[in-house]
């Protein structure tokens, strides 16, 4: 800031004599103090007459002590050279250069202030008009720190970025980093090159699974748009064009908004041993399983099921069920799966559970649910395998098959069905059952069943219709039978 600057930055008026004739002194000092911070009055010797300052520079203010001083008694040491050659300058021109003065105050930091003069008519007085450079340093320092921490940080990410190129390129395991809409390769490091191949730049831009069977394309292709949908998806196998098995694991994350995939391959046997064989054939069993299987963790959340499964809670695919809580199909929503669990947390093993699943539709199905658990190092696993048995119930009662034959019935219907229903079907079925036992005592004798138990010959023959105990009146066990 130090040095003369052109006095050119400001076009001056054309005919100052014309247009600023009458100017009077008040109105003079009005406008000098509104254009500049501070104005410093200073006879021929350099003593200070008067002083004005804006309320930025109030502390500057100081009238009663720099009056009566040379203007260089009021200034830095090292601005007393400048101050003197402002004077001098302001002395012999209309108006000097800038120059940047100091002042010192006692408790404070020094005050940069911009100062540039001009001679005030004949008698040597000079005028010291001052602009405040505060705003502009603090600016300057503000400017610098922004600097140096984008510096900084762009340090910091330059050196994250060298951990990341070093363990990307160092790594034992195959990476591929593609784009998520395109499944375009963008990165690949030496490992992912040395089990694919053909070389790792000639696979920067190739679509993945390129380098796979025909026959894992599918599959891989399927984990791709899953992690896409969801943001994760179970690993899948696959086989490489040269034969090799391998493990495609892929995970999904942003960066410059926009997404893309990390896939990892890792390598595993070409053939799988007689165990991973057997496992492997388990696991297709149990998929085509006529009951419904599922497997959960501690916290009943689902984490496989087969495809009967599937059918009962009327989704179309395990990825709808996966991470859901079983209870949201089971049973009467907080009573079934709650009490299921607390069995099974118990004692091990639960068997015969009756219960229902709801359907996504609407529809319900009653079944029968045995379960077990198992540790599998420090979490515990939960398999479940619900058979449906609402075929085996209309069999068992072919008259009425929506109507429960015993109170064993009943009880399990404890928990599915408002209290007011259950009651009413306990009702029905003891009614039912005393008009058995009335037909059985009379030999069928419907005339006698109706005195035996209190009631109109047309009353019992309505209960009879009811409940599909025998033909309507006119049958042929039918003693006496009422006019219609």
């Amino acid at each position: 800031m130090d040095g003369n600057l052109s006095r050119e930055t400001v076009r001056p008026f054309t005919n100052p004599r014309k247009s600023l004739r009458g100017l009077d002194t008040d109105l003079t000092a009005l406008i000098i103090t509104a254009a500049v911070d501070i104005a410093v009055v200073v006879d021929s010797t350099g003593t200070v007459c008067d002083v004005a300052s804006s309320n930025e520079l109030r502390h500057l203010d100081a009238a009663d002590r720099w009056i009566g001083l040379p203007l260089t008694a009021c200034v830095a040491p090292d601005s007393v050279t400048k101050i003197n050659a402002l004077f001098a300058d302001g002395q012999r021109q209309t108006l000097s250069g800038w120059r940047q003065v100091n002042h010192s105050l006692p408790g404070m930091i020094d005050v940069p202030v911009l100062y540039a003069c001009a001679a005030l008519g004949n008698e040597g007085q000079v005028i010291f008009l001052g602009r405040d450079l505060r705003p502009m340093a603090s600016l300057q320092q503000h400017l610098l720190q922004a600097q140096q921490n984008m510096d900084r940080q762009y340090a910091k990410l330059r050196q994250s970025e060298t951990r990341y190129r070093l363990l990307f390129q160092l790594c034992n395991e195959a990476v591929l980093i593609c784009e998520a809409a395109s499944q375009k390769i963008v990165e690949v490091n030496p490992a992912a090159a040395e089990l694919i191949g053909p070389g790792q730049r000639r696979l920067v831009g190739r679509t993945f699974p390129d380098g796979l069977q025909d026959a894992s394309v599918a599959a891989i292709d399927s984990l791709l748009a899953t992690v896409r949908a969801a943001g994760r998806a179970d690993p899948v196998d696959a086989w490489l064009s040269n034969g090799n098995r391998v493990t495609v694991h892929a995970s999904l994350f942003r960066q410059e908004h926009a997404a893309h995939l990390l896939v990892r391959i890792i390598p595993r046997e070409a053939s799988p041993s007689h165990q991973e064989a057997d496992q492997d054939r388990a696991l297709s069993l149990m998929q085509q399983l006529p009951d419904g299987f599922v497997v959960t963790n501690a916290q009943g959340e689902v984490r496989s099921a087969n495809l009967a499964f599937l059918d009962l809670a009327e989704v179309a695919s395990e990825e709808q069920v996966r991470g859901e809580e079983l209870g949201r199909w089971l049973g009467h929503p907080g009573v079934d799966f709650p009490l299921l669990l607390n069995n099974l947390r118990e004692h091990g093993t639960v068997r015969l559970f009756a219960s229902s699943i709801r359907g996504e539709y609407g529809s319900t199905t009653e079944v029968e649910i045995s379960a077990t658990s198992t540790p599998d190092h420090d979490k515990v696993w939960m398999g479940f395998s619900i058979r449906p048995v609402q075929a085996r119930l209309r069999a068992r009662d072919g008259r009425n098959p929506e109507l429960p034959r015993s109170l064993e019935q009943l009880t399990d219907l404890i928990g599915r069905v408002p209290l007011k229903d259950l009651v009413r079907e306990t009702t029905d079925v003891i009614e039912r059952m005393c008009i058995e036992s009335a037909l059985t005592v009379t030999g069928d004798n419907r005339a006698s069943a109706a005195e035996l138990l209190g009631l109109s010959r047309q009353s019992l023959y309505v209960k009879l219709h009811r409940y599909g105990l025998g033909d309507l009146p006119g049958s042929a066990n039918d003693d006496s039978v009422p006019a219609e």
